[in-house]
């Protein structure tokens, strides 16, 4: 069974007593290059909180790379060197832990709302800032090189949000929960940025017509005719920013991905394709039933991970673990070693154990 644990380097970082605490894990994913986030550090000895305001790149952001690019990372301004990562992957190391780059490719605020004409939007024309469209070049171009730049030197790579965001996100002061039925959340989340209409376009679809109907669609959650071409328009750019990203790179490959095709987010949905080219799927498995979407990825043939979390109620989590094992999983992915309290250490020692006699 393949152990992972998930930590930014702000948790390695000034804490002797991190990779203790990473105790029988086999690799850390240590982020990368990463989204804004406000994070708990509650075993940090030296605080309790971070705030990282912007996505970043925890690596050096090299002019010689970025020079001239309108996409492009910035460093983390709350951190005390421009590579972060590099030093808590050798403190990592030196604990005998592989460290794997945990590297978040179309999830940028900053860039979203820099540059909107990049951005995913919807057929109600409100734009998604949060959210960079893989159907631009541009984009898959930024996400190709920033994956390269995060991964030098890492033993393996996770990829997060390689593929298409949608409506779904936790924003400042969210008031959008249980808005939308979840047909109506399926069409808010079709990206109409003038890329993805072109791409109708060569698929036979009229966009004018496309954008009314899916507007009536989320009115009405209603099905529309054309969503197999819809969702070929999104799979076909999810793969192109896949393939892309993937050329560059020279290490094992996990992707975070989820077995329905309409997904959208961190772990956007699995395409035709998708599979093959990579070493492992990680696959979202929070809630206490998901063992069931667990099943479906291992159908597609690859090892799988469970991204499981240790910092909900822990009612039912180590049978949790042991039903996720049974389901197909060779691997749990823990989210997170970081953000977990000292008195949430002994469950995941218990999932583990679970998970490795299941």
């Amino acid at each position: 069974m393949r152990l992972t644990g998930h930590a930014y380097p702000w948790d390695v970082l000034g804490d002797p007593g991190f990779a203790g605490r990473a105790d029988g894990m086999a690799t850390v994913a240590l982020a990368a290059a990463y989204h804004s986030v406000r994070a708990a550090t509650p075993q940090h000895p030296k605080h309790q909180l971070v705030t990282a305001s912007y996505a970043a790149l925890y690596r050096p952001v090299r002019p010689s790379v970025w020079q001239g690019r309108r996409l492009r990372p910035l460093e983390p301004a709350w951190m005390s060197t421009p590579d972060s990562w590099g030093l808590a992957a050798d403190r990592l190391r030196a604990a005998g832990l592989r460290v794997s780059a945990w590297v978040v490719l179309t999830h940028n605020s900053r860039l979203g709302t820099e540059f909107p004409d990049v951005a995913v939007v919807n057929c109600f024309g409100d734009r998604y800032p949060y959210a960079l469209c893989p159907s631009h070049e541009e984009v898959r171009a930024y996400a190709a090189t920033l994956a390269v730049e995060a991964a030098a030197e890492a033993d393996e790579v996770s990829l997060e949000a390689c593929g298409q965001l949608g409506l779904t996100h936790g924003s400042h002061h969210e008031k959008t929960e249980n808005a939308w039925t979840t047909t109506a959340q399926r069409w808010l989340s079709v990206c109409c940025c003038t890329e993805c209409q072109k791409a109708w376009s060569d698929r036979g679809l009229d966009p004018v017509w496309v954008l009314s109907t899916l507007r009536e669609a989320v009115r009405t959650s209603s099905e529309v005719p054309f969503a197999d071409e819809l969702l070929a328009t999104r799979h076909a750019a999810t793969d192109l920013l896949r393939a892309e990203v993937l050329a560059g790179l020279d290490v094992p490959v996990v992707l975070h991905a989820h077995p329905d095709p309409w997904m959208t987010g961190a772990s956007p949905g699995l395409t035709p394709s998708t599979g093959p080219d990579v070493s492992a799927l990680v696959v979202p498995a929070w809630p206490v039933d998901s063992a069931p979407v667990v099943a479906a990825a291992v159908e597609r043939g690859r090892p799988v991970d469970a991204y499981v979390t240790v910092l909900q109620s822990e009612d039912g989590l180590v049978d949790h673990a042991r039903a996720v094992a049974a389901a197909g999983a060779t691997g749990l992915a823990f989210y997170h070693l970081g953000l977990a309290p000292s008195w949430r250490l002994p469950t995941i020692t218990a999932m583990a154990k679970a998970a490795q006699r299941a």
